[in-house]
């Protein structure tokens, strides 16, 4: 049977369908091609599986918000596993388009709930870093308390995996929520860091540093984000009734996924200007409402249990992306 992946038209959702049909999978995407950002980015990752792998790759056009319309177009679909990567990102914009987060993360993630209880089969989701808000004790672990959100896009983030312990508890639904860190690489997204830097670096036009350049990332390379989901669909929490990573008796667990390292900002943007070959302009800013100074993430749960390790360190990643952003505007 398919496995299927929300968000297969987004960035990490294209990656993770690449991976899958790589390794002889079949995959149904569901996505709704907002216009968060330029749908025709979207188009042309879809457009890429396509070439690369046909008929085993499937595409559903349809918002996993809007519960009648994702009952039809999944009706008579069986599943695997479902791997729910689709949301509403990005902790800026949530500030002045709330409703945006309240129904695709929480009334979004409800309805794959619902897909997922109705087939009864195991889900990894996507949480975020986000829920750790302005923790001060680095790094961040899963067991950490995660009550004060600094952002609504957190706060829907949070909510998720409140809803998620609850089906696992009621329904002995497998779940894995993952709380992913600063992801980059090929195709990645126009709104976050290394696209935003590239293009002005290339173009000649300054780049935002916010907190005048005092703030660290936990910078992941999308192919060890990926490792990382693929080993947690391959492997379901169990119905032990044993505590799981995030302190669940219920089969559902809360895994970090990051590079285990926190990167100056600076030291990104050097990495940067090496791989454009050329120098950025710095327009210095103050914090952004609902920012964090740093994201560090202890992976040693999803580690110790599921054997991951990532390998990419950004002087590696960040070429390759330079290298795919020239590629992709022909430059």
């Amino acid at each position: 049977m398919p496995i299927l992946v929300t968000g297969a038209a987004g960035f990490i959702g294209y990656h993770l369908a690449a991976r899958l049909l790589a390794r002889g999978e079949r995959v149904i995407g569901i996505d709704n091609f907002n216009a968060y950002y330029p749908p025709s980015l979207k188009e042309d990752r879809v457009a890429d599986l396509t070439a690369r792998f046909g008929d085993a790759f499937r595409l559903l056009r349809v918002d996993f918000a809007d519960a009648d319309a994702l009952d039809a177009a999944l009706a008579g679909v069986d599943a695997s596993a479902i791997a729910h990567l689709g949301a509403q990102p990005g902790v800026r914009y949530s500030i002045d388009n709330p409703r945006a987060y309240a129904r695709a993360n929480l009334l979004g993630h409800l309805n794959m709930l619902e897909v997922a209880r109705a087939r009864a089969v195991p889900m990894v989701y996507a949480s975020s870093s986000s829920v750790y808000g302005g923790n001060a004790n680095t790094p961040f672990r899963v067991e950490d308390r995660v009550d004060h959100p600094v952002s609504l896009y957190a706060a829907t983030k949070k909510a998720d995996e409140l809803m998620s312990e609850t089906y696992a508890h009621l329904y002995r639904i497998p779940l894995t929520g993952l709380r992913f860190f600063t992801v980059y690489g090929p195709w990645g997204r126009p709104d976050m860091a290394p696209w935003l830097f590239t293009s002005a670096i290339l173009e000649g036009r300054p780049i935002k540093v916010f907190n005048h350049g005092q703030m660290r990332r936990d910078f992941t390379y999308i192919d060890d984000i990926v490792s990382g989901v693929v080993a947690c669909l391959d492997n379901p929490p169990p119905d032990d009734g044993a505590p799981k990573a995030g302190g669940s008796i219920a089969p559902h667990r809360l895994y970090n996924i990051g590079n285990n390292r926190a990167e100056a900002l600076t030291d990104f943007i050097a990495v940067i200007e090496q791989a454009c070959g050329r120098a950025a302009i710095r327009d210095l800013q103050p914090m952004q409402p609902g920012d964090v100074p740093e994201t560090y993430a202890d992976i040693s749960a999803i580690a110790d249990e599921l054997g991951y390790a990532p390998t990419t360190d950004i002087a590696t990643g960040i070429p390759r992306f330079v290298a795919w952003f020239r590629a992709y505007h022909r430059l």
